[in-house]
């Protein structure tokens, strides 16, 4: 077997790969939008690696997003690893999949947040050491209908392990609210964000938080317009900013989210970040986001990446907030020649959430919920989707 680098020619059996670990696939523009990434060109890049048999077949595959950063007036880019998938005929290819991606030149960091307790182990085998050190482990939640959550919890329970079950149960624990463009009742100062022009206020808070010197992840009006251009969203994520007279202080995105056909919906915050000199931001933010989660048809409010530089913001609501995880999820390797890592508190934003994670369906049918029945063989998965 030998391992490359991702093309297009490689989407339909890649696609096969994620059908089989019950991940949802990617339109062909899908996939050719983050092969065509423009932070990955710049540095010459691969969107992933695929690992093929003898007759070409991808048998393992992962991908490798590369995002900008920016430190002061420096660019910097950051890849970080997704979708890792491996059919039995290949094990062992992850070890292969993992040394291509922690060895990639031109980045200062090459990083995963999103392993599961399966794969977290091995992440140390490459170097890959717990990041952020303090909170690698944490993911918060804030919790709206613990029914429904209950309900998710028992049919993954039933459906473990029998896909012909899960196959049955097709979508579940939809709603009417799911999908739709509601007024939300937000708390004074938070609006909602569209205005995503070079020359926009959105702009200024981008200037003004990149110049305060940490080492953040782009999210420059270009950049932010890429994120939204993906043509696999099934709605547009939530962009809240808050505002202090005419000036943005804060800023908010969170996606509705349904990791599997059998679980509840839930609203996924994917950043959030504020300027150094506004202690109210981010709990109002907070407010504004888990207040809209019913609204939007989510049964809880969820972050799954969480620096202590963000804790502390968060305030009263990282007390009120339950603890999930319970295992190093985030893992990171830095190049020799790599700023202080300390300087890098990253959100959900930084990692693969944006691209990776499973919308609901727009109109709500009856959808294949596991792998297929056909298949001797299903292919083992390396992260929590």
């Amino acid at each position: 077997m030998t391992i490359r680098p991702f093309t297009a020619a490689d989407i339909a059996g890649v696609n096969a790969l994620h059908r089989e670990v019950w991940w949802p696939e990617r339109s062909v523009a899908g996939w050719n939008r983050l092969l065509d990434n423009p932070a990955g060109h710049e540095i010459g890049a691969p969107a992933g690696w695929v690992v093929e048999d003898a007759d070409g077949t991808p048998v393992a595959f992962m991908g490798n997003l590369v995002q900008k950063f920016r430190l002061n007036d420096q660019t910097l880019y950051g890849a970080t690893g997704y979708s890792i998938v491996v059919r039995p005929q290949a094990r062992g290819s992850s070890k292969a999949l993992l040394d291509a991606f922690s060895r990639q030149p031109n980045v200062f960091a090459a990083y995963v947040f999103d392993a599961n307790p399966l794969s977290a182990p091995l992440y140390l085998r490459f170097g890959m050491q717990p990041w952020p050190p303090a909170t690698h482990a944490l993911k918060l939640s804030w919790i709206n209908d613990p029914l429904a959550l209950g309900v998710g919890r028992v049919l993954r329970g039933l459906a473990r392990g029998r896909p012909k079950l899960a196959s049955l149960l097709g979508e579940r624990l939809m709603n009417s609210r799911v999908g739709t463009n509601p007024r939300l009742p937000l708390p004074m100062g938070v609006a909602v964000l569209s205005d995503l022009r070079d020359k926009s206020r959105f702009a200024d808070f981008w200037a003004e938080l990149s110049d305060e010197g940490d080492l953040m992840v782009d999210r420059s009006p270009e950049a932010m317009r890429w994120r939204l251009s993906d043509p696999d969203l099934t709605t547009r994520p939530l962009m809240l900013s808050f505002n202090r007279g005419g000036r943005i202080t804060g800023f908010a995105m969170a996606m509705v989210a349904k990791n599997m056909t059998i679980e509840a919906p839930f609203l996924e915050i994917i950043d959030m970040v504020a300027l150094e000199d506004d202690a109210d931001a981010i709990p109002v933010l907070m407010q504004a986001l888990t207040g809209a989660a019913s609204h939007l048809g989510a049964a809880k409010t969820r972050i799954q990446t969480v620096s202590t530089s963000l804790l502390e913001r968060l305030g009263p609501w990282a007390a009120q907030a339950r603890r999930e995880g319970g295992w190093g999820h985030c893992h990171a390797i830095f190049a020799a020649d790599a700023p202080n890592p300390a300087l890098w508190s990253p959100t959900p934003l930084d990692g693969d959430y944006a691209i990776c994670v499973r919308q609901p369906p727009v109109q709500v049918r009856q959808m294949p919920a596991g792998p297929d029945s056909r298949s001797r063989n299903p292919a083992v998965n390396l992260s929590p989707r």
